[in-house]
């Protein structure tokens, strides 16, 4: 609440004064009838002070209009801290977030994360602003009568109050029972956006594979759950209102009661059971709204949780106190040393050593889930190594501070996304001060030409609720804005996958006609892409299995011979 303590202190003053000002007008009405109406008995004359009606009336509006306006400065005061408050921390959330490492996104929903950042905080909003105002409120209201009360009548406020631990017992019993069903609505109302949040992102397989029927279903499903959930909620808070309820009203009956057997022995005057009638509401009311308080909270708490731990979970790759910065550009060196990782108890990479120069091209292949992603990956350090050292320009990548490494490099994916703007934007990315000649340029690199026979051209939106762009569109696009960047250390991983020979030619031509030096990492399973690249790697199951260039390879006979027979369609190499 940095920023808003001071604004929501005042509110927390004004809600004791607006509650405290609530006694005035019964006590005012009290006078009215004991003086005014009624009478006092003078040597046994009545006398009543009938030129003080107006005043005491005027006295009461004036009361209720400076309640009114302490009020709506409350109120005011309530909302300026509670949205000043959320927006601190979403900001806060968001920012951590982009720092969290690939294993937090491996591990959590998107859907649940936008819960977080959505209803989550509105539950804390409504905390700040309803629930600890209306507590405070019912706390002073409850209070300040019982003080009154006191003053008049100790033994009718006893009887009053003889009912309310019986409320404290049933709402107790209710907070226990009801806070196990709100964490489980919290995760099912996770589940449900998560799921529209995959339908949504992937309405493309939807459509391909006909499954609209069945992702109703299944989006019913998610939605049934959330609705029993509720449901149950809400019937667990109706079980134990009828109780509330009864009790909380019982004190009206007692008022009346108590109140007037002792009007009649003269204890209390007709004045005196008026103002206590008006007030036995504060008494009455808090205790009503105990229940309702106490459901809401234990939402918040429900919510609170989720956020809590996305506030202070860190990420396990951060910079180190010692880490290496500079602002020259990077030779581009790198070099692996006995490098492994491994996730839980599976080892997925298992000691993998080469040395790439600056400028050379390396080639990775192997077949599917024998960890090329992973191992390009660990580069610009989206995950941690296990064992081992990787090694940029001789210098271990958990020395370089993060920022300054991954600046120097340029990444493209064979999964593109590209974000909900300009095809200018998408390619400027990287680099936002660009010019537009220069994002042109980057564009003829990585042959998207097709860009200027778009309608708007380079401003084209763009993104998934943008123009339909075709696989291979998409993955130029992702080139030209990883080569946009000029980075010292280019990772390709399977990008022209989705590209036509012709294309793809063209592009191999313009990575090797740079005009800056790069270090580059492509991933593919083309042997055209892969066969003029100054060293291949191939991986099987984590491990290198083959290393050399597409001569010594093939020389070899191995996976690499096995690929070229297969996409040349059978030639055999004869061993020299």
């Amino acid at each position: 609440m940095k920023g808003y303590r001071i604004c929501f202190v005042f509110a927390l003053l004004l809600t004791v004064i607006s509650s405290g000002m609530l006694l005035v007008n019964p006590i005012i009405m009290s006078q009215i009838v004991d003086n005014v109406i009624v009478g006092q008995e003078i040597n046994g004359v009545i006398v009543r002070q009938s030129d003080m009606l107006i005043p005491y009336v005027l006295l009461m509006v004036g009361f209720t209009l400076l309640r009114t306006g302490v009020s709506y400065g409350m109120i005011i005061l309530y909302e300026k801290a509670s949205q000043g408050t959320i927006y601190s921390i979403r900001n806060y959330l968001y920012r951590n977030m982009q720092f969290q490492d690939s294993n937090f996104y491996d591990r959590n929903r998107t859907g649940d994360l936008m819960t977080r950042l959505t209803g989550d905080l509105d539950m804390v909003r409504h905390t700040i602003a309803w629930i600890v105002r209306m507590l405070l409120d019912s706390s002073v209201m409850f209070i300040a009568t019982t003080v009154y009360f006191l003053t008049k009548d100790v033994i009718f406020t006893l009887v009053l109050l003889v009912i309310t631990p019986f409320i404290f017992i049933i709402t107790q019993m209710f907070s226990k029972r009801v806070g196990p069903l709100y964490v489980d609505l919290r995760e099912r109302l996770s589940q449900l956006n998560s799921n529209a949040q995959e339908n949504i992102a992937g309405n493309r397989v939807v459509k391909a594979f006909a499954r609209e029927d069945y992702e109703i279903a299944r989006f019913a499903e998610k939605s049934r759950n959330f609705q029993e959930a509720n449901i149950r909620s809400s019937m667990m808070w109706l079980n134990f209102y009828p109780a509330i309820e009864g009790l909380a009203q019982s004190l009206s009956v007692i008022t009346l009661v108590v109140g007037g057997i002792f009007v009649i022995n003269g204890r209390l005057t007709i004045g005196d059971l008026t103002a206590f009638s008006s007030l036995t509401w504060t008494l009455s009311n808090p205790m009503r709204m105990l229940g309702s308080l106490l459901n809401d909270l234990q939402r918040f708490f429900a919510s609170a949780a989720k956020i809590i731990e996305l506030y202070y979970h860190r990420s396990s790759i951060v910079n180190r106190h010692d880490a290496v910065s500079k602002d020259a550009r990077f030779e581009g060196k790198v070099e692996f040393k006995n490098v492994s990782l491994t996730f839980g108890k599976t080892t997925v990479l298992k000691n993998l050593n080469f040395t790439v120069e600056p400028g050379e091209t390396v080639a990775i292949m192997g077949s599917t889930g024998s960890g090329k992603t992973l191992m390009v990956s660990l580069i610009p350090r989206l995950y941690d190594i296990t064992e081992g050292q990787i090694l940029v320009d001789d210098v271990p990548v958990n020395r370089w501070e993060l920022k300054c490494l991954r600046k120097n490099i340029g990444i493209a994916t064979q999964d593109v996304f590209l974000f909900s703007d300009t095809v200018d934007g998408n390619i400027a990315y990287g680099d936002s001060s660009l010019s537009e000649e220069d994002v042109k340029k980057y564009a003829n690199l990585a042959a998207a030409d097709f860009v200027y026979r778009m309608e708007d051209g380079f401003d084209t939106i763009v993104g998934e609720r943008g123009v339909g762009l075709s696989g291979g569109q998409k993955q130029r696009i992702a080139l030209a804005r990883a080569l946009a960047i000029r980075p010292a250390i280019l990772i390709l991983d399977d990008t022209t996958s989705a590209v036509d020979l012709e294309t793809e030619k063209y592009i191999q031509h313009s990575l090797n006609s740079l005009d800056y030096r790069s270090t580059k990492f492509i991933t593919a399973q083309r042997i055209s892409t892969t066969q003029n690249a100054d060293k291949i790697i191939i991986l099987q199951d984590g491990k290198i299995v083959e290393m050399g260039t597409h001569d010594e390879l093939l020389q070899k006979q191995g996976y690499y011979y096995e690929i070229y027979c297969l996409q040349n369609e059978g030639v055999k190499i004869t061993s020299v």
